[in-house]
């Protein structure tokens, strides 16, 4: 035999050399410092100028799929669930048959909670509050919301949203990340992930919260889930420091501050050239944020400079904590370009002492609801911002316990509730959907948080099924495997 080697043992010798030379940590190793002066290239580019109706600094989409309607959203979301029956879908019927048992024919053996489980009937029961016409088609709304009331004709009313869960958590867990179980990204780190911020000094996605009492407010209600830990929610509190350790420690001044990050980045910086690992941008980005916000952020929340009637017209009081200091700070970051602001109020879940808890909090949830829409509209802001305001699910048209004239409770409903919408390209002065007389089953178009994530995602230029992210070897996005467009709510 020669002593050359033959030609198919040559391209094997090749193609294992190839394999070797190939494996991640080779690549790792011999693109480390390309990876890492790109990384850190894009951080110190991040002043530059982009066109106005392109993704900002640190977006993953580089072009939008549409022309967007929207820039931003703010996501007013009441913890609890508040009850449809009593806000937003008058039922003469339910009224008229208050104490008598639901047809069993209208629940059709749906399943209820261990709350209402053991009752021996289930009693229909109406509203404590009556309803009243408003705006120019007449919209039936109670009339404890007159401030939202006023603003009907530049809302539009969905009266036939749905969910699966009959529980709170795993219905919260699904309208902010369309899954019921935890661990995926919310709405608002899939918004920061495609579309990145517009204001290098603040989050792209901002979170405030009020209310004392109801169902606890998870973390990971505004969580990023699998998406780089930049892309979280940033809860910004009311009292104290506005966000917990952004501020100097005693005896440390600005000045050192700074050194001492310059300091640290560089270490980072080095260690990102030799690994290359995205977790490292993160770090270095979340530093730089946080100096940053150093500034911005305290005034932002400073409110004592808003003209007397804007502060009047959302009924906030500056240095306290309340729903309505959140409305107007809403508006606030609105201005100043964040992508998602998200507000969370509780104290909704009312399975006993309706008629009164729902009073109460629409006392202090009406005015500013409707101020913040009124104020964005003044300000040419409501055009490109799109406001989403409703809960979880809605409540049962049968009472939760005795019903007396002053008391009485509603359980969970997930088949049917209502929520509202506003600006952003959404057709004002609508009513969509219709339920029966009871306010329990849906009788048309029906519409699912996937449909709305489609609907919003629509909205800002982004085709749903586009907007990806691959995690454990599989595409995943913010509605699954589902989502239609809801064009009747298109303007």
């Amino acid at each position: 035999m020669s002593h050359f080697s033959r030609p198919q043992d040559l391209a094997r010798d090749l193609a294992r050399s190839v394999e070797r030379a190939l494996t991640r940590r080779a690549f790792l190793t011999g693109s480390s410092t390309g990876v890492g002066l790109m990384a850190l290239g894009s951080l110190l580019n991040q002043n530059r100028t982009f066109a106005s109706n392109g993704p900002a600094p640190g977006a993953s989409l580089q072009l939008l799929h549409r022309p967007a309607k929207a820039k931003r959203v703010i996501y007013v979301f009441q913890s609890g669930a508040p009850s449809h029956l009593d806000l937003f879908d008058s039922k003469p019927k339910l009224r008229e048959m208050t104490g008598e048992e639901l047809p069993p024919s209208i629940r059709m053996g749906q399943r209820i909670t261990g709350m209402t489980a053991g009752q021996a009937v289930l009693k229909c029961v109406g509203s404590a509050h009556p309803f009243k016409p408003y705006g120019k088609n007449g919209v039936e709304m109670s009339e404890l919301l007159p401030n939202i009331g006023s603003i009907v004709d530049d809302i539009a009313l969905i009266r036939t949203m749905h969910v699966d869960a009959i529980n709170h958590d795993p219905a919260v867990t699904f309208i902010a990340t369309g899954n019921q179980q935890p661990g995926r990204p919310t709405m608002g780190a899939w918004l920061s992930y495609g579309l990145g911020s517009d204001n290098e000094n603040l989050p792209a996605y901002v979170v405030l919260t009020s209310g004392g009492g109801g169902q606890p407010l998870q973390a990971r209600y505004w969580g990023n889930g699998f998406l780089p830990g930049n892309h979280q929610g940033v809860q910004f509190r009311s009292q104290g420091d506005p966000v917990l350790y952004v501020s100097n420690p005693p005896g440390l001044s600005a000045t050192a501050r700074r050194q001492l990050i310059d300091s640290m980045q560089e270490l980072n910086r080095k260690q990102l050239g030799k690994l290359g690992d995205p977790a490292i941008t993160t770090h270095i980005e979340n530093y730089e944020l946080a100096f940053r916000m150093q500034t911005s952020v305290p005034e932002l929340m400073d409110i004592s400079k808003e003209p007397k009637d804007v502060l009047e017209s959302y009924g906030a009081e500056p240095g306290k904590a309340s729903f309505a200091n959140n409305c107007l700070l809403a508006r606030r970051l609105a201005e100043r370009g964040v992508r998602f602001i998200q507000l969370c109020h509780r104290d909704w879940d009312h399975h006993g002492g309706l008629p009164e808890g729902i009073k109460n909090q629409t006392r202090n949830t009406d005015k500013p609801s409707a101020a913040l829409i009124k104020d964005l509209k003044q300000r040419g802001l409501l055009d490109d911002t799109l406001v989403i305001w409703g809960g979880e699910f809605g409540r049962t048209a049968y009472s939760q316990g005795e019903i007396t004239k002053t008391n009485f409770g509603r359980d969970h409903h997930p088949r049917c509730f209502s929520l509202w919408m506003a600006g952003g390209g959404i057709k004002p002065g609508m009513v969509l959907g219709k339920t029966d007389d009871f306010g329990y089953n849906i009788v048309e178009d029906p519409v699912n948080f996937h449909d709305l994530h489609t609907t919003m995602l629509h909205l800002l230029g982004i085709d749903h099924k586009q907007l990806t992210y691959r995690f454990e070897g599989r595409d995943y996005r913010l509605t699954d495997i589902h989502g239609d467009l809801v064009k009747p709510l298109l303007a």
